[in-house]
C-alpha cells in the first residue's frame, strides 16, 4: 500500500500513556470488528451482541473511574501511529467529498490509540474485543498489538489489511452520521435475540462494504493500491468471519449466533464496496440475500 508522505490525520489521540483501563457507566453501545483475541485465546463469546460486549466486560454497570492520561498526538518516529493516522486522512477526504455529494456535512470522528484497557464513553473497552466504535463518543478505538495478533496469530499480514480494519470501523461512523444506528438499535430493542443477531449481521458487513467503498475513492483518487493489496484485505475479511472464528476456537458453526456474517459475506460485501464505490450499493438492510 502506497501510504508514506500522504496526509496525517489531526484526530489521532493517543493515551498509551494511560495507567489503567476502568470505564464510564455504560452511555451508548461499542460496535467493532469482531471478539477476535477473545476467541483466539479460547474464552469465545458467540452468540452475544458485539454492542453489548463492553458492558459484558465491565461488569455490565458503572466502573470505576480510570486514571488516564490526557490525550497528546503519537510520537513522530512511530511508524505504526503515522499509518494509522495516514489511513484515518484518508477516510476523511473520501467521505467529505461523499458526503457533500450528497448535500450533507461528515464530522470526522476521532481515532483513540490505547494500550490494554480504555475508558470510553461506552464503558470500559478492552484490547480483547480488536478494534471498536463507540457511537456514543464518535471515537475509533484501537490498541495497535491488535495488528500483531492479525498477522501472527491469524494469518492476516499486510499494511492494506490493517487499514481494512481502520477503514471498516469509520464505516460504523458513517452509519452513525446517516443515522442507520440508532435506526437499527430501535429495531433490536424489539426482536428476539436471533433477529437481534441478524440485524448486526447487517450493520456490519454493511461496515464492511463502506471500508470497501472508501477503498475504491481512495484508489481512483491517489493510487494507493500495490499488487496483492486486495488480496490482502479480503485475506483479512475471511479470517475475521463468524464462522471461521468459531472453527478456529474449535466450536459448532452455529449461524444463528452469527453477529458479525461469514467469511464469504465479510469478504463479498468489502468487493461490493471496492467495485462500485457506491454507499447505495451497501444496502444491506434492503438486500434478500447477504
Amino acid at each position: 500500500m502506497r501510504w508514506e508522505g500522504n496526509r496525517e490525520s489531526g484526530n489521532v489521540e493517543d493515551v498509551r500513556g494511560s495507567r489503567g483501563g476502568g470505564g464510564f457507566g455504560l452511555g451508548g453501545r461499542s460496535i467493532g470488528i469482531g471478539t477476535i483475541v477473545i476467541a483466539l485465546v479460547g474464552g469465545a463469546i458467540f452468540g452475544i451482541n458485539p454492542l453489548t460486549i463492553l458492558g459484558i466486560l465491565s461488569g455490565g454497570g458503572p466502573a470505576p473511574q480510570a486514571q488516564q492520561a490526557p490525550a497528546q498526538r503519537p510520537p513522530a518516529d512511530d511508524q505504526m501511529a503515522r499509518f494509522v493516522s495516514v489511513v484515518l486522512a484518508d477516510t476523511e477526504d473520501v467521505w467529505k467529498q461523499l458526503f457533500s455529494q450528497g448535500g450533507a456535512t461528515y464530522t470526522e470522528p476521532k481515532l483513540v490509540l490505547f494500550r490494554g484497557a480504555v475508558a470510553t464513553a461506552c464503558g470500559a473497552g478492552q484490547s480483547a474485543m480488536g478494534p471498536f466504535y463507540c457511537p456514543a463518543d464518535q471515537k475509533v478505538y484501537i490498541d495497535l498489538s491488535f495488528y500483531e495478533t492479525l498477522k501472527s496469530r491469524m494469518g492476516a499480514p499486510g499494511d492494506f489489511a490493517q487499514a481494512y480494519v481502520i477503514a471498516h470501523e469509520v464505516g460504523h461512523h458513517v452509519q452513525e452520521q446517516l443515522g442507520i444506528t440508532r435506526k437499527v438499535e430501535g429495531m433490536r430493542s424489539r426482536v428476539s435475540r436471533v433477529d437481534a443477531n441478524a440485524l448486526s449481521v447487517r450493520m456490519e458487513l454493511q461496515a464492511d462494504c463502506f471500508a470497501g467503498v472508501w477503498g475504491h475513492h481512495a484508489q481512483n483518487a491517489r493510487q494507493i493500491l500495490e499488487q496483492g493489496d486486495v488480496e490482502e484485505a479480503m485475506n483479512a475479511a475471511a479470517r475475521i468471519g463468524d464462522d471461521a472464528l468459531q472453527q478456529s476456537a474449535g466450536r459448532a458453526v452455529v449461524p444463528d449466533s452469527f453477529t458479525h456474517g461469514t467469511s464469504e459475506q465479510r469478504q463479498r460485501w468489502f468487493a461490493t464496496g471496492l467495485k462500485t464505490g457506491s454507499v447505495k450499493a451497501c444496502d444491506t438492510f434492503a438486500s434478500r440475500q447477504l
